[in-house]
């Protein structure tokens, strides 16, 4: 679990994040929203430790960030993995050192021990066979695919994504969103998402989390948001026409 309280960032004299305190559960798929410029994004590098902020607390598992020292911290981003917008493979690297690479920074593993994590990760997410391809060979759904591997190759207690959707037909983008799920689910981690991604929302939003002006708005669930009457969640998940549709029906068939 990560437990944040009262957090405050700023930028100069731009107050960015203004005092959130919430919540985000071990064995959910934990989703942060908003607009653009709500600070979803200064949010999330707070909670990996990128950025420092003014006041408040970042626990996790009842460890306080700022309470922690420099080989602590190094412990804590041990058990941190980290699914990146654009993936962020190394194109140098075949796909199976990509997702070794992890594993050569914070372990001692043995190359056969290390080769056997790999082989299981990458069979995990449904690429077998993709070990000796160069990232510039698989494709976009591939690409997040061996990004999820990377990180969860170290087991990891906690399991950041941000915007893991981006740039992927709808189709793929269920896959991705199914896999994050069923792998936070088996393994039970923390999961933390970026996402505008309102089909992401409804797919696999466990708990929800929605950011406004740098002010936490609003938390929910999937079933929760239809029932909302918070004027700017609904603004912002009912933009598309689909949406409105999809609420009416869930309120007609609940009412």
């Amino acid at each position: 679990m990560i437990e944040v309280e009262n957090l405050h960032k700023s930028f100069g004299d731009a107050h960015i994040l203004k005092g959130i305190t919430t919540t985000f559960d071990k064995g959910k798929t934990n989703l942060i929203i908003g607009q653009s410029g709500s600070g979803k994004t200064v949010f999330l590098k707070c909670l990996l430790g990128l950025f420092s902020y003014e006041s408040g607390s970042i626990s996790y598992d009842g460890d306080v960030f700022s309470n922690l020292n420099d080989d602590e911290k190094r412990n804590l981003r041990a058990r941190i993995g980290m699914v990146f917008q654009g993936s962020a493979l190394f194109d140098s690297m075949t796909i199976a050192e990509n997702v070794m690479f992890p594993l050569k920074m914070f372990t001692k593993q043995s190359k056969s021990e290390m080769e056997d994590r790999v082989n299981f990760v990458l069979k995990r997410v449904n690429l077998p066979d993709a070990h000796n391809k160069m990232p510039s060979e698989a494709s976009g759904g591939m690409q997040k695919r061996v990004a999820i591997a990377r990180a969860i190759v170290n087991n990891p207690k906690y399991l950041f994504c941000d915007e893991p959707n981006s740039g992927l037909d709808p189709k793929t983008a269920i896959v991705i969103d199914n896999l994050i799920q069923e792998i936070t689910d088996e393994y039970q981690i923390t999961t933390v998402i970026n996402s505008h991604d309102m089909n992401s929302v409804m797919e696999i939003g466990e708990k929800i989390v929605f950011l406004k002006n740098g002010l936490k708005e609003w938390e929910g669930s999937k079933d929760t948001i239809f029932k909302t009457d918070n004027a700017s969640v609904t603004d912002f998940v009912y933009s598309s026409n689909l949406f409105k549709k999809v609420r009416k029906m869930y309120l007609d068939e609940n009412s």
